[in-house]
């Protein structure tokens, strides 16, 4: 969001009564000036995202897309509601000031949050970086913070209903199972050994903490000048779950090569020069931050991961045959889905 070419027009699919949403906004937000200005950020978010300018100060809009939706797609209600819950604490958060479910306003439900200043890297790799220094503390910020949203009360936050507490894992290998075998394609062996092995080997290990889902550096805005987390944003996929599913997705990056076409990230690299730290190191200064003394099956974590972004591909790929994929490129994530079995199914049966 902070790059100004990634800010445009609003598409045509996306627009809305601007002067309905100006009235709203100055009804329900103090002091709050009858015009504004509304643009949308360019870069590919699920849920459409728009910088609203009023008089000489600027927010973000967050909306569901509009069209036919799955009943709990594009929950923009939860995003608003774990963002609210977390400003109380110290995980690095926008301040949010309104949810509007009236879809009368702008089409379907939005929320308003403000417009957080700082750098956003849309490559794992960080490469507008020059200092090696400043990218390990912008990954040791990155630890910190996943370890801080890892440690929040959920009870105490008032979120014991935002999600099933227990049976995390064995819950998720069921879904992603359901969703992978929904949109099957081709005869898969990686793929059929993997999920039979992630069944049968779930960790006793069943901790609940508030997860992210998605926590990777994308999704965080770094400070202007400082090399710390400013805001953690795209809580779309949030709920309660096993802390350690979340790391593991942080750490996909020491498992993908930085040239991958539909995947990138630094298995590649000279880490040290580059400044990014080892996977060792990264898990070490996470359990120091949660007090874990260490992690045992990390590798049923990450083969979990890389098994729930298989199945996720794979339902790209399946409606790309199909001719319905919002991707153009969907028809090539068929190789993607062989690609990530094979590796996942590496990770465990090589251990």
């Amino acid at each position: 969001m902070n790059k100004k070419e990634e800010i445009r027009s609003v598409r045509r699919a996306h627009r809305f009564d601007e002067d309905a949403l100006a009235g709203y906004l100055c009804r329900n937000l103090s002091d709050f000036p009858p015009k504004i200005t509304v643009r949308q950020f360019g870069y590919g978010q699920s849920n459409p995202t728009f910088l609203i300018t009023a008089g000489k100060t600027e927010y973000v809009l967050r909306k569901k897309p509009p069209g036919k939706l799955l009943p709990s797609a594009h929950a923009v209600d939860r995003e608003y509601r774990i963002i609210k819950a977390l400003e109380d604490t110290d995980v690095p958060v926008p301040r949010v000031y309104l949810l509007c479910e009236d879809e009368s306003i702008v089409g379907t439900p939005f929320y308003i949050m403000e417009k957080v200043e700082g750098r956003i890297f849309r490559y794992p790799t960080a490469p507008e970086i020059t200092s090696a220094e400043e990218r390990h503390a912008i990954f040791e910020s990155m630890n910190e913070t996943l370890a801080k949203i890892h440690q929040v009360d959920w009870k105490a936050a008032g979120l014991s209903d935002f999600g099933k507490p227990g049976n995390y894992m064995a819950r998720q290998i069921s879904r992603w199972t359901k969703q992978y075998e929904a949109s099957k394609t081709d005869q898969i062996e990686s793929m059929d050994n993997l999920i039979q092995w992630l069944s049968r080997n779930i960790p006793d290990d069943d901790c609940t903490t508030i997860v992210h889902g998605d926590f990777r550096l994308e999704n965080l805005i770094i400070h202007p000048t400082e090399p710390r987390v400013a805001a953690t944003l795209d809580w779309e996929l949030s709920t309660l779950g096993h802390p350690l599913a979340d790391l593991a997705y942080n750490c996909f990056g020491y498992y993908f090569p930085s040239r991958g076409e539909q995947l990138s990230g630094y298995s590649d690299f000279d880490l040290k020069s580059f400044g990014i730290p080892s996977e060792k190191e990264y898990i070490a200064a996470y359990c120091r931050q949660t007090g874990r003394e260490r992690i045992r099956n990390w590798e049923f974590f990450v083969a979990f991961g890389i098994f729930r972004l298989a199945a996720i591909v794979q339902g790209v790929y399946k409606r790309g045959l199909d001719g319905n994929a919002s991707s153009a490129d969907a028809k090539t994530y068929g190789e993607l889905v062989q690609f990530l079995s094979d590796m996942g199914w590496k990770i465990v049966s090589e251990k």
